[in-house]
């Protein structure tokens, strides 16, 4: 047996407890399955294929603080966190206000506000990038970081790592989440598997795959495609794996690989972002990329996302030599939102407490793991985290495709059912802390994971 498969004992365990949960769940959910057979106007049953899990989609009434509640009343401390949006938490004064303010004044004009002054200096600031645009979403901003970077080296082809999500435009969607039947090739010259129907071949050929953390790939890559490559997008942490660190000098690595072969580097921080610090990865680990893209947590529950570059790149909007447009572009009520959450809700004091929550989860989970000596590991990311369930680091996608998927399902499941609401979408999930969230919460959260073990490994008092 190699140090991913599970024991026969095990692999039962993790059938019959999810079995059981599903069960609860059920009960627990007639609401939420009557309102997904009531949505057959909406395709699939949901507004988004991500909200489709097993057993069915959870309906929600309404949040406040850091708990959330749903339509069949059963109210949750929320570690779901919108994928990495709900940073503030729910309802948080400062946001309200300004978006009731803004209200009364008028939504939108297609023309700027002074919000948007305020809020592209303050990005500015935080990230060290000194020109900026908003778009609505991350998967606009990265489509015009892609354009940008074809545009300034006037070269056709990008890399991307394999297994890492940029949204859904047509460039990036190779190589998402491959799956273990897909031809994927070896591991230092992955093969691009097209992730979603509809993408044109011809435009997934222009994009070369690598693995997360491999610097000699990027630079075979290079070599392979001289003065082909426009550049490189990658998350600086890869959140679409669990957590995958970068390790030492990988970063900065990549930023000197691709200058001395003439392309460009983004960062793709759009889950990353605020969410791990005041000025993202790029701040914490000293390495600023040609562009950066940010999103979700930045309007504070109010969709926006932006766009910030070296004045050498973005230069190309301010001539109109790359129209970036978009009649949603800055409106005034993500704008006022912005300005809230970045000048008033994210302060200093703010930031200590995510860093107290993380540390109190953290360690609590490190009990847990510790108590009945499981084979699995605590991974954070500022106020972001996971439990992956694997004795050993991951590294990369394919470190990470050794996952048994069941492990974060019956996790899902069991924090569910136990008040604390989780990303339903099993080995990738990963937690989000919130602003408003206090020590029960997190102890909440440590409980039922500690119920989780128990069931599987026995319990150890």
């Amino acid at each position: 047996m190699t140090a991913t498969e599970i024991a026969p004992e095990l692999s039962t365990r993790l059938d019959s407890l999810i079995d059981q949960e599903t069960e609860v769940f059920r009960g627990r959910q007639t609401g939420s399955a009557a309102m997904s057979e009531r949505a057959r106007t909406l395709a699939g049953g949901a507004t988004s294929n991500w909200q489709i899990a097993e057993p069915h989609a959870v309906w929600i009434s309404h949040g406040a603080g850091p708990h959330v509640v749903d339509v069949d009343g059963n109210e949750y401390a929320d570690f779901h966190g919108g994928y990495g949006v709900s940073l503030a938490g729910h309802a948080h004064p400062a946001i309200v206000e300004a978006v009731r303010r803004r209200v009364g004044q008028g939504t939108h004009f297609a023309q700027p506000t002074e919000d948007s002054i305020v809020v592209a200096d303050n990005l500015a600031e935080r990230f060290g990038q000194p020109l900026w645009r908003f778009g609505n979403s991350g998967t606009e901003v990265t489509m015009d970081a892609v354009h940008l970077m074809r545009a300034v080296t006037g070269r056709d082809r990008i890399i991307k790592v394999e297994g890492g999500y940029h949204g859904h435009h047509d460039s990036v969607m190779v190589s998402v989440l491959p799956e273990p039947d897909d031809e994927i090739g070896p591991p230092d010259a992955p093969l691009g598997v097209v992730s979603n129907s509809g993408i044109p071949d011809a435009v997934a050929d222009l994009v070369t795959v690598v693995q997360f953390n491999d610097l000699a790939a990027v630079e075979a890559a290079l070599a392979r495609h001289p003065g082909e490559i426009a550049g490189m997008i990658v998350e600086p942490i890869m959140m679409n794996a669990g957590i995958i660190h970068p390790q030492d000098g990988y970063l900065a690595g990549l930023k000197d690989l691709l200058h001395a072969h003439g392309a460009l580097l983004t960062f793709d921080e759009v889950k990353t972002g605020l969410t791990v610090g005041p000025g993202g990865v790029s701040r914490l680990v000293g390495v600023t990329p040609d562009l950066i893209c940010v999103a979700k947590s930045i309007g504070g529950g109010v969709s926006t996302a932006a766009i910030g570059g070296q004045t050498e790149v973005m230069g190309l909007i301010a001539t109109g030599a790359y129209e970036q447009v978009g009649t949603f572009n800055g409106n005034p009520l993500a704008m006022a939102a912005a300005r809230a959450m970045l000048t008033e809700v994210l302060t200093d004091e703010a930031y200590a407490h995510l860093d107290h929550l993380r540390d109190r989860v953290s360690s609590g989970l490190q009990s847990v793991i510790d108590r009945h000596d499981a084979p699995w590991r605590v991974v954070t990311a500022g106020a972001k985290g996971c439990v992956s369930f694997m004795p050993q680091p991951i590294h990369n996608f394919r470190d990470f495709r050794e996952l048994d998927g069941r492990y974060g399902h019956a996790h899902w499941l069991v924090q569910h059912n136990r008040g604390a609401f989780l990303p339903p979408w099993g080995k990738v999930e990963q937690w989000l802390i919130s602003v408003q969230h206090t020590d029960a919460d997190i102890d909440r959260f440590v409980a039922n994971c500690g119920h989780l073990a128990d069931e599987l490994l026995g319990s150890r008092a």
